[in-house]
């Protein structure tokens, strides 16, 4: 099948776009890439410094300076349950490192801050900003310059494109990502939502919703839900940084282990050792990308990308803009149902035929660059089949070409909508993005007065107090990266869900996040410019009428241009970020970019 001609003009937009910037880029890791190993060039107390605390036939092994020398970079903490499992990874990684004739070194460590411990909380307002941490994290681990390759051990919101950014920063290595795959599902996404509607009510207690809770997140491995987490291993995989079939395999299985396994013998295949040099700096060209936005509209993923991959990109050399996330949403189906687009969870996404008939349908109907080169060298052939064991050895096998649940997982032929799940939003109150793949069709548009607030508590309290229980669209501004670090605002999703229940119109307008997650209820959301920047959003009043039209790809209010324009901005009065740590990321606010251009610090 022949590349769609709406993929192929927004493709060559971006390059066109980006010429200058890639060709630097592309110049740069060639000449980090001239000299071969950087190991050879060390002087002998560096060298000895670098493998001091390995093993004898370790040690032995990097004294001769021609054997591979792998550098792991891991997110592992206890904190995130999808991250637990990698505690056991780097034995593992060594092992096969070893049985291979090459030599695995854990270079470094990055943060990785759980979003399901912090949302609502002090601490969220440091989450975006921890992507760029992560990202100096990964280039301090490689600064040691010992390694002919990457493995990099992430999963969740912030931490792979934060990995990514880091090892693009090194774009002369290969660099493959390894999972850890979903937790088992555990109570139904449906009910989850239905206790904690009636939390917000106040018609049961915490006793009872922390039972729901726990019966949803209950063990190591990915929260199940189609959110940030969750979008980033189905990125991975489609702009070919992972094994294929790797991102929905459970944790602590044996197939699990087995391809963390042959993540070993492939980074080594592909380094300038081997017979198929792949550097990621290659790898994550302007094809790739556009074949993550394709998955990202197909799938119905997490609008955090819509930052996420602009600062990728970025750090490739590569101009991504939202607008060509619209027009690439414009030219692809919805194939997928995943909570909160559905009911489904990952598992049974994965079940259904997962990213192997994603990518065969995408890629059959011309949806995805197949002339690009993976970890697994070029094209994307290798990811239409699936990974089992077979006398314990991993083998790839051709998979079912029909879903195994049309309610999970649909053909391009049958898609749940034509178009895909993100749009852009314009109008006289900025830019913004919305996720629509969830929201029921007569709720794209929503005309309303607005209620103004400058925190979620406040939004909170209204609602408590009765004063929202009519149609609303609920403002909530100085949310954005310049004004607090830009936190998720999934706390106030029970709340408004509560409302629209009700009958209400209601909409939610913010120049902050959202949860990769978000939902049922219309969020015009990432609204730039932010109201700390001088936004429009600063100049809205209680009672202003504001349409949020996502058919129309409009979000305006409804004041004459004059008098909205002679409104004097708002102005935060707030005491010094402190606490939690907020106080050391100062700088961050300062120096950070708008989230349309990635809202990124460095």
């Amino acid at each position: 099948m022949s590349l769609d001609v709406r993929i192929a003009e927004v493709t060559e937009a971006i390059v066109s776009r980006s010429r200058e910037g890639r060709a630097r880029y592309l110049d740069g890791i060639a000449k980090a890439a001239a000299d071969g190993p950087h190991r050879a060039a060390l002087a002998c107390g560096n060298l000895a410094h670098g493998f001091a605390g390995c093993g004898a036939d370790d040690k032995a092994a990097l004294k001769g300076q021609v054997v591979p020398n792998i550098g792991i970079v891991t997110a592992y903490n206890d904190m995130l349950s999808a991250h637990q499992p990698y505690e056991r990874y780097p034995e593992i990684i060594r092992a096969a490192a070893r049985k291979a004739g090459a030599v695995a070194q854990v270079a470094g460590g990055v943060p990785a801050m759980c979003d399901g411990v912090t949302q609502g909380r002090a601490g969220m307002e440091l989450s975006l900003f921890s992507r760029d941490v992560i990202a100096l994290s990964a280039a301090v681990a490689l600064s040691h310059d010992m390694f002919d390759a990457g493995l990099f051990l992430g999963i969740c919101d912030k931490i792979v494109p934060g990995l990514v950014i880091g090892a693009l920063a090194f774009g002369h290595l290969p660099a493959v990502f390894v999972p850890a795959g979903p937790m088992p599902t555990g109570m139904s996404n449906d009910e989850k939502g239905r206790i904690r509607g009636l939390y917000a009510e106040g018609k049961v207690g915490r006793a009872e919703l922390l039972e729901s809770e726990a019966a949803s997140y209950h063990s190591p491995g990915t929260c199940t839900f189609y959110g940030t987490a969750n979008s980033n291993q189905m990125l991975m995989e489609i702009m070919g940084l992972h094994l294929p079939g790797a991102s929905f395999v459970p944790p602590n299985t044996p197939l699990r282990d087995a391809l963390t396994q042959a993540a070993v013998t492939q980074a080594l295949a592909i380094t300038r050792a081997g017979n198929g040099y792949a550097p990621i700096g290659q790898i994550l060209d302007e094809k790739a990308f556009v074949n993550g936005v394709v998955g990202l509209n197909a799938t119905g993923g997490s609008t955090n990308h819509a930052i996420h991959l602009v600062a990728m990109a970025k750090a490739a050399g590569i101009t991504l803009t939202w607008d060509d996330f619209d027009r690439l949403s414009a030219a692809t189906p919805l194939l997928c149902r995943i909570y909160p687009n559905g009911s489904a969870d990952v598992n049974h996404f994965h079940a259904a035929g997962g990213m192997q008939f994603l990518i065969r349908e995408l890629r059959g109907a011309g949806l995805l660059h197949d002339d690009v080169l993976t970890v697994m060298g070029p094209g994307l052939a290798e990811y239409e089949k699936e990974p089992v064991l077979v006398g314990g050895e991993i083998v790839w096998r051709e998979s079912d070409t029909s879903s195994g649940d049309e309610s999970v997982l649909r053909p391009v032929a049958t898609p749940f909508q034509s178009d895909g799940g993100l749009r852009l939003l314009d109008g006289n109150m900025g830019r913004a993005v919305i996720k629509v793949s969830a929201v029921e069709r007569d709720r794209w548009v929503i005309e309303a007065p607005a209620r103004v607030f400058s925190t979620q508590d406040d939004l909170e309290a209204a609602f408590r107090a009765g004063e929202l229980d009519c149609d609303v669209v609920a403002v909530v501004r100085f949310q954005g990266p310049k004004a607090n670090g830009m936190p998720e605002l999934h706390r106030l999703t029970p709340a408004l869900a509560v409302l629209q229940k009700r009958g209400h119109k209601v909409a939610l307008v913010t120049d902050g996040r959202m949860s990769g997650a978000s939902g049922k209820v219309p969020a015009a959301i990432h609204v730039t410019p932010e109201a700390a920047n001088g936004g429009p959003i600063g100049r809205i009043h209680d009672g202003d009428v504001i349409r949020v039209d996502a058919e129309r790809g409009v979000l305006e209010i409804l004041v004459g241009a004059e008098e909205f324009a002679a409104r004097e901005n708002a102005t935060l009065e707030t005491e010094p970020q402190f606490g939690m740590g907020r106080n050391l990321f100062a700088a961050f606010r300062a120096a950070v970019g708008s989230a349309e251009q990635g809202a990124s610090a460095i």
